[in-house]
C-alpha cells in the first residue's frame, strides 16, 4: 500500500510540473528561437548551436535555467542565451522544454 501511494504521489507531482506544449510553442515563436536554431530546431545556423528538437525535456529545462543563472553556481555563461532566458519564468521554460520535446528529430536518442 506504501508503495502505491508514493507512486501516486510521483505521477501526480510529476503531471502537475509538466511542461504546457502548446504555450511552449508560442513562447519558442515570440523569442525567435528558429534564428539560430532553425525554422525546425533540427538544424541550426551555425554547427556549433545544439539541434533542440525532440531533445529530453528534462535537460532542456535544466539547460534554460543554467543560462538564467549565468555565472552562478551550476550556470552556464553565454551572452545571447543569458538575454533570451532572462524574462523567463520556470514555467515558461518548462513549456519550452516539453514543446521542443515533442517535435520531431534527427537525434538519436536510443539504440
Amino acid at each position: 500500500m506504501k508503495k502505491l501511494i508514493i507512486a501516486l504521489f510521483c505521477m501526480v507531482s510529476a503531471s502537475a510540473f509538466a511542461g504546457n506544449v502548446a504555450k511552449g510553442e508560442k513562447l519558442v515563436k515570440d523569442n525567435n528561437c528558429a534564428a539560430c536554431h532553425g525554422a525546425d530546431y533540427n538544424k541550426p545556423i551555425d554547427p556549433s548551436y545544439p539541434k533542440l528538437a525532440g531533445q529530453h525535456a528534462e535537460y532542456l529545462e535544466h539547460a534554460l535555467k543554467a543560462y538564467k543563472r549565468g555565472n552562478g553556481a551550476n550556470g552556464r555563461n553565454n551572452a545571447i542565451m543569458g538575454g533570451q532566458v532572462s524574462k523567463l519564468s520556470n514555467q515558461d521554460m518548462s513549456d519550452i522544454a516539453a514543446y521542443l520535446h515533442s517535435l520531431p528529430s534527427e537525434l538519436v536518442l536510443k539504440r
